[in-house]
């Protein structure tokens, strides 16, 4: 039986470009990469050479600080590249793909292993990489026992992929997956559907169900945590993306790696947003130049959706989480007298707007540009208007940013991660950039305390 969460603080931020509900392959990609950066935290140690053969599940490198954690390829293929940055680092590697994939063969477990069984299955097939931990919302550790494992399958943000959809048919994976991550925690899995739609997450076993509803950020998974089992100083709690249980219940149900994943290409430089299968790391090229998105147009590239997510090059690649791409227009312009003439096509939280907030179901066709300049903090209180977490965000945005650690955990930091704050940067006056503050302000715990 489910239960009822209702958010009524919060934005819905309608766009045009939402994706139409059909699934296309994508363009095989000739190669693949995945970056360590992705990995928040780790400091990657490489068993991968270039020119080595690997094969899908093979490892390419693990955390140097826990050599057990390990991240694997995504395809068999070629090591052609490791690219790197300044002293050395790790920035990429680079694979060249096979004509017919091989993989590793890492067995298939029984649904009635214990918790170390699964833990070490769980590790040698890298797919420890998608279960992450709050405090610090890095990859968890292996050490540490959570209270509770808390899973999302409503997505809240600005053209989100429908995750009803994507993971519609998936429902045996789904069930091995949050079964096998039940006996990690004596707090057991809780999941969020949304209000309407028929979930494939609602009717699986082992799990705790949570009816949510409202605007953005409902559908983030730190709203859920918030509201049904905060995390208080010396507790962790797990989560894990809901496109990513179908990766884990593959392994556990074929004993294979199987990085595919379902993508939804959106935005309103897109002629045609719709689904597209692929696999993690793979070109985006791949998915964006057939979609009459011009190779030499002035528009951003997104992985991730435009609130949270991360801008790449035309020749970058998805990265390990994302399941969106989003494309919108670059925002380099300056508008003829600017504020000094009526506004139609900009979304305000108040009525400062000409008519915007008379049209609540339209959708916009926005850009990159912020309309203003960093600049000091004002108190307006329109950050707690769309915040629905139990926190001050002003009180604990400052405190990152002059480093009171004993302040930062008296006001909740260990339940926080960057997306929570997504749309308190979206409308904050001053300019200023929140996810930053937050992220910087987790690494400092993390390195003084975690």
């Amino acid at each position: 039986m489910s239960k009822d969460i209702r958010i009524k603080k919060g934005l819905d931020i309608k766009l045009v470009g939402e994706a139409e509900k059909t699934i296309e392959n994508a363009i095989i990609s000739n190669t693949y990469t995945i970056r360590p950066e992705d990995f928040h935290s780790i400091i990657p140690k490489l068993v991968a050479k270039e020119g080595e053969q690997v094969k899908a599940g093979e490892t390419l490198f693990y955390n140097k600080e826990n050599e057990a954690v390990k991240f694997v390829s995504p395809v068999s293929g070629t090591i052609t590249e490791i690219q790197r940055g300044p002293k050395r680092r790790i920035d990429g590697i680079k694979i060249t793909a096979d004509k017919t994939q091989s993989y590793v063969e890492h067995g298939k477990l029984d649904a009635n292993a214990n918790a170390e069984t699964i833990k070490a299955h769980l590790l040698a097939s890298g797919c420890w990489a998608f279960i992450k931990q709050r405090p610090y919302d890095v990859v968890a550790n292996v050490e540490h026992t959570p209270k509770a494992i808390f899973i999302s399958g409503y997505a809240s943000a600005p053209l989100a992929a429908d995750l009803d959809f994507t993971l519609k048919g998936k429902e045996a994976e789904l069930q091995a997956a949050v079964t096998v991550l039940s006996k990690l925690t004596d707090g057991g899995v809780h999941v969020s559907v949304g209000v309407t739609a028929n979930s494939p997450l609602a009717d699986l076993n082992d799990i705790t169900t949570y009816k949510v509803s409202g605007p953005h950020p409902s559908g983030n998974v730190g709203t859920l945590i918030n509201k049904v089992n905060p995390v208080n100083k010396g507790e962790t709690v797990w989560t894990v993306n809901a496109q990513d249980l179908i990766i884990i219940g593959e392994l556990l149900l074929t004993g294979r790696f199987n990085a595919e994943r379902i993508v939804a290409l959106v935005g309103s430089s897109v002629k045609k947003p719709r689904y597209f299968k692929t696999i993690i790391g793979s070109e985006v090229s791949t998915m964006i130049y057939d979609n009459g998105v011009e190779q030499d147009g002035n528009d951003r590239i997104i992985s991730g959706n435009v609130l949270s997510g991360k801008e790449l090059n035309p020749d970058g690649n998805l990265d390990y989480y994302s399941n969106i791409i989003s494309i919108i227009p670059e925002g380099d312009d300056y508008e003829f007298f600017g504020w000094n003439k009526p506004i139609f096509n900009k979304i305000s939280t108040s009525r400062a707007l000409t008519f915007s907030w008379m049209s609540p179901k339209k959708k916009y066709d926005l850009n990159t540009n912020t309309n203003g300049e960093h600049r000091a903090f004002v108190t307006t209180g329109t950050y707690e208007e769309v915040f629905p977490l139990d926190i001050y965000p002003m009180q604990i945005l400052k405190a990152c940013m002059y480093k009171d650690l004993d302040e930062m955990e008296a006001l909740g930091m260990y339940e926080v991660a960057p997306e929570d704050f997504a749309l308190t940067e979206f409308v904050c006056v001053s300019k200023q950039p929140h996810q930053k503050i937050i992220r910087e302000g987790l690494d400092l715990m993390l390195k003084e305390i975690g």
